[in-house]
């Protein structure tokens, strides 16, 4: 992904992406397209990455996930000995900016975004206990943060019944690139009416995307060297 240098973010700023908007599209190469596959991706709950006080960068640390092996992706993933290289797509925010909010001319229209890159080898795990934690691990962390506290004990049973039809994986990350496309490029003053326009009560209300253009004015976006 090209990111041109005043839209890049540091590597909390991605992983704070890659927890919030969990559902990514995996994509492998294949003739005479490449796979895609829309599925949750997860930090696994007891990784020390979660458990640590420490630099928050995804790198070098994996994700988890599963897919139903009638998917001809998992077909193709499960062909390979070695590993398989992946990108996984985080969609994070965004929004269309009429160029009304700037008021100013000229001007054009554009869409303010956030979006992060995971790029790593992916493997795929044996069938049985191993796929099986995967699931489990899955919901623990998607029902800890987005559920209502779900509880599914009286549910095993049932996810050892379907398992058989789950493909499990994990993928080793090796790089993030991260684009935070926040008006970087206007003046402060545009920036400001931009904000205004995206928070709370606004006609283009999108509180998230408000916050991410507050943290790259107070400069939480940037990057150091070496850590893209």
């Amino acid at each position: 992904m090209y990111v041109p240098p005043q839209y890049q973010g540091n590597p909390e700023s991605a992983l704070a992406v890659v927890r919030a908007h969990p559902l990514a599209t995996l994509t492998t190469n294949s003739a005479p397209v490449p796979h895609a596959t829309h599925l949750p991706l997860v930090i696994p709950p007891d990784t020390d990455l979660l458990l640590s006080d420490g630099p928050q960068d995804l790198r070098g640390h994996r994700l988890i996930g599963h897919l139903n092996r009638a998917n001809p992706h998992w077909a193709a993933l499960a062909e390979a000995t070695d590993g398989t290289p992946a990108l996984a797509i985080f969609s994070g925010s965004g929004s269309y900016l009429s160029p009304t909010v700037y008021r100013r001319v000229p001007a054009a229209p554009t869409w303010n975004f956030v979006s992060v890159h995971v790029r790593g080898t992916l493997r795929v795990l044996p069938q049985g206990q191993e796929t099986l934690d995967v699931v489990r691990r899955t919901v623990e962390e998607l029902e800890g943060r987005f559920g209502l506290g779900w509880d599914m004990t009286d549910s095993l049973d049932y996810f050892r019944r379907i398992v058989p039809g789950v493909g499990a994986f994990e993928l080793h990350v090796e790089q993030m690139d991260g684009m935070f496309k926040l008006s970087q490029e206007q003046p402060e003053e545009v920036r400001d009416r931009v904000v205004q326009h995206l928070a709370p009560g606004s006609k283009g209300a999108h509180p998230e995307l408000s916050c991410w253009m507050a943290r790259a004015a107070a400069g939480h976006l940037r990057t150091h060297g070496g850590e893209r």
